[in-house]
């Protein structure tokens, strides 16, 4: 019998080391919506380090989407905007809890390393808001940026999308509200200041935790917490309101850092604040657990724990007014915990109203301004 078959060469660092490595999702679960899945054999690859390597460090690839609309309307009574916009399906972030993976679902991919590694750019985006702005009858309710991923993910430091968008709603004075977790909005705070002094404009910085460790391996791509907060005071001193919302808390995990966070936030300009619950959709719960088991293994079993007790003893609720609030004991402190300490750094009203009295429709290309 050959040597090899009796002592086989050990499998190099490389090997070990997950597919996915510098991502949020390591694992690639299989598509709801497809009967086929591909798993990659790399067991004959085992001595190539510099292959197996390589071959871990997944590169983004950005697609083109053809998408004929842009503006998504939603009647969900948890989220607080009626309209949104996304430039981008998919995100780079690669946050291991984000709700919005199961979308790339619909797209043919799975929703765990395709959602932050393929993503699709909607290269007409600016065009297809103008056209929406234009429609009769369009009374100029506010418009979300994003309600599914984030628009001024790392994709948009190439393609500028958002910044373009901007630039339609300034012109028709159009009131916008923009969640990040990205310093980049700063980029635009020219924009950004000019629609502000209409009151056409409100961005509010999503905060996890501000362990910057923590941060790095759960939401691996997004700026760090101190960035963010630094973005958040140079909006708030360009004259632009800005606001925290602190999400998702995991409980047993980031609970505990309300407080810090709703300080910090204060001290750097925001006027108000709000929370969300941790939310696991069926086909985010491999990937979520496969990080937790990976990265917090000493832990693992009190959060899995705890967020079963805000879900009836399930991961997730799907019905509305509970998905993203939760219920039992647990779900009450982290409201009463948040409620105190909103009060106690006076971010506890709502921000301020954005007014859409002054909207104007732009004007189409090629086509010559009304006359009446």
């Amino acid at each position: 019998m050959d040597q090899c078959e009796n002592n086989p060469a050990p499998r190099s660092p490389a090997a070990n080391r997950p597919v996915g490595a510098g991502r949020g999702a390591h694992v690639n679960p299989a598509n709801r919506f497809d009967k086929r899945h591909i798993e990659d054999d790399l067991s004959g690859l085992a001595p190539d380090d510099e292959y197996l390597a390589a071959d871990r460090k997944v590169q983004t690839e950005y697609l083109p989407d053809e998408s004929q609309s842009i503006v998504t309307e939603n009647d969900s009574p948890d989220v607080g905007f009626r309209y949104s916009l996304n430039p981008y399906r998919g995100c780079s972030h690669g946050c291991a809890y984000c709700y919005a993976r199961p979308t790339h679902e619909y797209l043919g991919f799975s929703a765990g390393l395709d959602f932050e590694t393929k993503v699709l750019v909607k290269h007409r985006a600016p065009d297809l808001l103008r056209q929406w702005l234009t429609r009769k009858g369009w009374t100029a309710e506010p418009i979300g940026f994003s309600g599914a991923t984030d628009c001024y993910q790392p994709a948009e430091r190439e393609f500028q999308l958002t910044r373009r968008c901007l630039e339609v709603a300034r012109e028709c004075r159009q009131p916008l509200g923009i969640v990040t977790k990205n310093a980049l909005v700063c980029r635009d705070i020219d924009i950004l200041g000019e629609m502000a002094s209409h009151d056409t404009i409100h961005v509010t910085f999503s905060i996890t935790t501000l362990d910057a460790p923590l941060a790095r391996v759960m939401e691996p791509r997004t700026s760090t917490p101190a960035a963010r907060l630094r973005a958040m005071g140079q909006l708030c001193q360009a004259g632009i309101p800005v606001s925290v919302l602190v999400a998702p808390v995991i409980p047993g995990l980031t609970d505990s850092e309300i407080p810090r966070i709703l300080r910090a936030a204060s001290e750097a300009g925001a006027c108000s604040a709000a929370w969300t619950l941790l939310r696991l959709p069926e086909p985010v719960q491999p990937v979520f657990l496969e990080w937790l088991a990976r990265t917090q293994p000493d832990r693992q079993q009190r959060i899995l724990a705890r967020i079963r007790d805000t879900h009836s003893g399930k991961l997730t609720d799907s019905r509305f007014g509970r998905r993203m609030r939760g219920q039992g004991e647990i779900a009450e402190q982290i409201r009463r915990l948040f409620r105190v300490f909103a009060e106690a750094y006076h971010l506890d009203g709502d921000p301020p109203p954005l007014d859409s009295s002054h909207f104007t429709p732009p004007r189409m290309p090629n086509t010559q301004m009304m006359m009446f």
